[in-house]
């Protein structure tokens, strides 16, 4: 690292989940001084439900750093941890997927105000799962963004980015965790520059898009599509909230089953084996050692399935013994199984509030 005559920075770090430690860590081995941490409260994990600290929370005692933990920081309950917040005086809060609202006179609180570590190219995707709606939508590449934090939803200045490439058949999952990966520097050369006084930020250009967050229902996969739509939908979608369809057998009276997917790659026409081609959609092959679904056009090569009641497995372990006529619901026959349930979710700050 080049020497510097400029202070180091007390920097504050927020966030909660796994995507938020490779941040804290970098932020930790830095010039700065990790002041502290901010996550969510401790959350009841696993089959019994035991409470366990966040992957932020756990790493940041592992490191000897102050946490506070707050699943809010206005109203009933967050008098003492905005109170603390106050007395760490920080110079600079960086957040990372905290989860919760931040409040106007809190986002005054630093000195040079809190920053965002944010997974698209901003303006597209401002919201709460912006590389599930990337990789829904087809996207070819995607960014990590250093933003400065104001009263609209991801509205603030850009610092900083660097792009990544997105595959054929990488999940939403897949690309989170390289991101994170990649954001972890980005952050700290834009904490090195704001110490030193040469960092720059660029009003965001272009048209924005929003990517709220997905529910359940947005992770029913319809067949009847291309192949690369489909599956983009599937990628986009794992592994949360989970990309799954409805299972439908020969057997008599059976009704059908959940049937999650995980893992699609998506095959043209022209390269299909023989017997996926004059499948029917939604059919469940097996052809060249591989597990096939077959689309409205194309099929989708698939890594892993879990039937219902039974664990993930590899596709070809399934299919291997899969029931006769084993095929995904799709188009008019899923209609009646989506229910008055299927809406699209929305959510947002307030003009007060944003969330981090």
């Amino acid at each position: 690292m080049p020497e510097t005559d400029s202070a180091p920075l007390r920097v504050l770090v927020a966030g909660t989940p796994e995507v938020a430690v490779p941040v804290l860590e970098a932020v930790a081995d830095s010039r700065h001084e990790l002041v502290g941490v901010l996550t969510r409260p401790d959350a009841p994990r696993g089959r019994r439900r035991v409470l366990t600290p966040s992957p932020v929370a756990a790493r940041a005692e592992q490191l000897g750093v102050e946490t506070v933990k707050a699943a809010r920081l206005r109203g009933d309950g967050s008098a003492s941890a905005v109170e603390r917040l106050r007395e760490i005086t920080p110079d600079v809060v960086l957040v990372v997927a905290y989860g919760a609202l931040v409040p106007a006179d809190l986002l005054r609180l630093p000195r040079l105000g809190w920053l965002n570590l944010h997974f698209s190219a901003l303006p597209a995707y401002r919201g709460a799962s912006p590389v599930q709606h990337a990789v829904m939508s087809g996207e070819e590449s995607i960014d990590a963004v250093v933003f400065q934090i104001e009263q609209g939803l991801d509205t603030g200045p850009v610092f900083g980015r660097v792009s990544r490439p997105i595959a054929p058949g990488e999940t939403a999952g897949e690309i989170l965790t390289d991101l994170a990966v990649a954001g972890a520097p980005l952050c700290t050369r834009v904490l090195d520059e704001l110490a030193d006084g040469t960092a720059q930020a660029a009003p965001q250009v272009g048209e924005p898009s929003h990517a709220p967050k997905l529910t359940h229902l947005d992770g029913l996969i319809d067949p009847s599509g291309e192949a690369h739509r489909v599956a983009a939908h599937a990628n986009g979608v794992t592994p949360e909230p989970g990309a799954w369809g409805w299972l439908a057998t020969d057997a008599p009276d059976a009704e059908p089953t959940r049937f999650t997917l995980v893992g699609a790659h998506p095959v043209s026409e022209d390269e299909l084996p023989d017997s996926v081609r004059s499948a029917a959609t939604g059919a469940l092959e097996v052809a060249a050692a591989r597990t096939w679904l077959r689309t409205g056009t194309g099929a989708l090569r698939l890594d892993r399935v879990k039937p219902a009641g039974k664990k993930l497995m590899p596709a070809r372990d399934w299919a291997n013994g899969r029931p006769a006529g084993a095929r995904l619901l799709c188009g008019d026959e899923l209609a009646d199984r989506r229910g008055a349930t299927d809406g699209a979710a929305t959510d947002g700050p307030s003009e007060e509030t944003r969330r981090a």
